[in-house]
């Protein structure tokens, strides 16, 4: 049996990684995910002993998270670009020991692994029992109007289309994925963030500078032609400007939350076990459906 697709391509998301921090990162994205974590964690009324930052792509999460009261011992595993990691690993083989950790965050990391339900599981068997993950990474709506300026404008040109914006999950996907790896009370949402650009070269530069320029392996490796370039430009003003002639881009940032199986915690109950009908909890008379 074939393992999973290598949809993204670890060198290149390096290298963009790399080519970013020279360039100065644009950090306005993580700020938003690393605050949002941190918040949604605060809502959340226990200790946790051990915790990891898990492939976070900037210091700026473990930065927010020093110091909290509700963790003890915080450690960073994370690529190579990033300074203050205790570890470099890589993402698709956690280096944890089962039951080693009360806690695993990341934010805007885990949407560029290869096997995402394998890097789960992995994450479940790390967690000790009544242990919380909680990860925000990039959703399917993600720079959607890239997407479809970029297929319109490669096929007027070139007569076809090549990969250009990363498949990234949907939310309802995730939910499953999390049930899958054996998360209990999995939880997900999303946080769509509308961003207005003057064109969408700024769009382009600003990519460069978040390190998410396209890291597909099957993406088209000769130069971006002018004609091309130029043909985009004119699909996303015709398709995405607002009144004032600003250009939407979205990110959509998928939350995820889950835990590892504790005896304290909630269980569904069996069917068939309900004690009060539905009628009369919801105090109307009970009927039969029409031709019942």
């Amino acid at each position: 049996m074939s393992g999973p697709i290598d949809v993204f391509d670890p060198a290149a998301l390096a290298a963009r990684r790399r080519r970013a921090l020279a360039l100065g990162p644009e950090t306005f994205l993580m700020e938003r995910a690393a605050e949002d974590l941190v918040d949604r964690l605060g809502a959340v009324k226990r200790h946790f002993a051990v915790a990891a930052d898990l492939g976070t792509p900037s210091p700026l999460l473990r930065a927010l998270l020093a110091g909290s009261p509700m963790i003890g011992e915080l450690h960073a595993f994370g690529p190579a670009e990033r300074a203050d990691v205790n570890a470099v690993i890589d993402p698709e083989a956690l280096p944890f020991a089962p039951e080693s950790l009360d806690l695993i965050v990341s934010a805007l990391a885990l949407q560029t692994v290869n096997d995402l339900p394998g890097v789960l599981a992995q994450i479940r068997r790390a967690l000790r029992p009544d242990g919380l993950l909680i990860a925000g990474l990039f959703g399917s709506g993600t720079l959607m109007e890239l997407r479809e300026a970029f297929a319109i404008a490669e096929s007027d040109t070139l007569g076809g289309i090549s990969p250009r914006v990363a498949p990234f999950a949907d939310l309802r996907d995730l939910g499953g994925l999390l049930q899958r790896a054996g998360l209990a009370l999995p939880v997900t949402d999303v946080d769509r963030v509308v961003v207005r650009y003057g064109d969408p070269l700024a769009l382009l530069h600003d990519l460069r500078r978040m390190g998410a320029a396209n890291p597909l392996t099957d993406r088209r490796r000769t130069p971006l032609r002018r004609a091309t370039l130029m043909r985009l430009f004119e699909v996303y003003a015709e398709r995405f400007a607002d009144p004032d002639g600003r250009l939407r881009a979205t990110f959509e940032i998928a939350w995820i939350s889950g835990w590892a199986p504790h005896d304290s915690q909630q269980k569904p109950l069996r069917p068939g076990s309900a004690k009060t009908r539905l009628a009369d909890a919801l105090r109307v008379p009970e009927g039969k459906l029409p031709g019942a």
